[in-house]
């Protein structure tokens, strides 16, 4: 049975409830449950005072690492935030303080809501490419929306029949982890999946092309001249639209940009920093594509076109 200041708030407002409506201490008691002096004193409590809150403190086992700990323990998480419970427990101990378990650091660690996570991928940028995205960023900040609207956003993405990444999730017991249905085949890197190019702008969605082979400068040209081309003069017929592309190779070889100048009547190409993928709204296209592919679990060649045309 349990105390009057252990009560929970539900529990409390169950007996002042019970005995406004008449019921007696004793089936109130076993209503709750809790001792028979439990719902006397709660009862006289809230007669006299109004509320029915415990003032007590430090009900059940004190923590093991108290408040100024929790703060050193964030320090070390910050100083290296790759480091294992292991190797945080070790740190901490080596404090004055008395030693604590790796048990107690984790449960710790998760009661200040730092969770181990996988790290967000992101591209590894040189000083100069800060710089050149910095530049990039103050030079269309003041673009309006009319502005953007000319814009053709193009990218390539490949997509794997056989991938495997950490959406992907199965429920096992220990032992199950060979089991067929716990596995998730690959196969060696480039195969089993084709890559797709792509484009679209504010006013329609362009064509998005199967690349049969690695894309090279010469497939650039070839999509280039008998896809963008035409989309471009769709979609921008006055010739004031802006052509968006990465600074792959095969992008930027002599034959890929000697056709934009000769074409610069019909449509600008828009300069773009190095390893700038997280601007590209691309990106978000090809995470839809990939999680509907992901959502069958047998996917094949055939699918894939069929998905791009």
């Amino acid at each position: 049975m349990g105390k009057a200041a252990d009560l929970s708030e539900f529990d409390r407002g169950q007996i002042v409830m019970a005995r406004r409506l008449g019921t007696s201490i004793t089936e109130t008691a076993r209503l709750v449950p809790c001792s028979r002096s439990a719902v006397v004193r709660m009862h006289a409590k809230w007669i006299n005072d109004g509320d029915t809150s415990s003032r007590r403190q430090g009900v059940g086992r004190p923590r093991a690492i108290k408040e100024k700990g929790r703060r050193r323990l964030s320090r070390l998480v910050k100083q290296n935030r790759r480091q294992t419970v292991a190797q945080l427990t070790a740190q901490y101990n080596a404090g004055p303080r008395a030693s604590v378990s790796e048990h107690t650091v984790q449960r710790t660690l998760l009661d200040m809501g730092l969770c181990s996570r996988c790290p967000t991928r992101v591209p590894l940028l040189t000083k100069r490419h800060r710089q050149l995205r910095l530049q990039w960023a103050r030079e269309h900040r003041d673009w309006t929306i009319d502005e953007w609207k000319r814009v053709a956003w193009s990218d390539e993405s490949r997509f794997l029949i056989h991938h495997v990444n950490g959406r992907v999730r199965v429920r096992r017991l220990p032992g199950e982890q060979l089991l067929p249905s716990c596995t998730a085949g690959h196969t060696q890197a480039g195969d089993g999946g084709i890559i797709h190019w792509g484009t679209f702008s504010w006013t329609a969605l362009g064509p998005a092309v199967v690349v049969e082979q690695t894309m090279k400068a010469a497939n650039s040209l070839n999509i280039i001249a008998d896809q963008l081309n035409p989309y471009m003069a769709l979609v921008f017929p006055t010739g004031n639209g802006i052509f968006q592309q990465d600074n792959d190779p095969c992008h930027k070889a002599r034959i890929v940009l000697k056709w934009f100048e000769e074409h610069t009547d019909e449509f600008h190409l828009m300069s773009w920093p190095p390893n700038l993928p997280d601007l590209n709204p691309m990106e978000h296209i090809w995470d839809v594509m990939e999680r509907h592919l992901r959502a069958h679990h047998h996917v094949r060649i055939s699918r894939l076109c069929v998905t791009a045309a």
